[in-house]
């Protein structure tokens, strides 16, 4: 099953230093199959949109009051929502900042 792994800043990094390569992280799960895709995203580019009575309003940025600024995406394939933890959980970013894993649509992924 697929999953969308929100790769996200966070305020409050593990205070063991991590210097873990990222790269290193992204070949592996790239050779076995269990990252399809990913990408890193600038939040200088970030633009909101929104309509409200009719009207569109866009703002530059992240939204305005969010603490934890999305820094990049992966897809995963993994059997099990348990597996897609495990994978997330050697990613540097778990202890540097925080991830977020949802199941697409359709999924049969249950929460544990």
């Amino acid at each position: 099953m697929k999953f969308m792994m929100f790769v996200l800043a966070d305020g409050e990094p593990d205070p063991v230093p991590d210097d873990s390569d990222v790269d290193e992280w992204v070949d592996e799960l790239a050779a076995s199959g269990k990252r399809l895709m990913g990408d890193i995203l600038d939040p200088s580019t970030a633009r909101g949109v929104r309509v409200r009575n009719g009207e569109r309003s866009v703002t530059d940025g992240p939204a305005a009051g969010v603490t934890d600024t999305i820094w990049g995406f992966d897809i995963l394939e993994a059997g099990d929502v348990d597996e897609a933890l495990d994978i997330a959980a050697r990613h540097p970013m778990a202890r540097n900042g925080r991830l977020e894993l949802r199941p697409f649509p359709g999924g049969t992924a249950a929460a544990s």
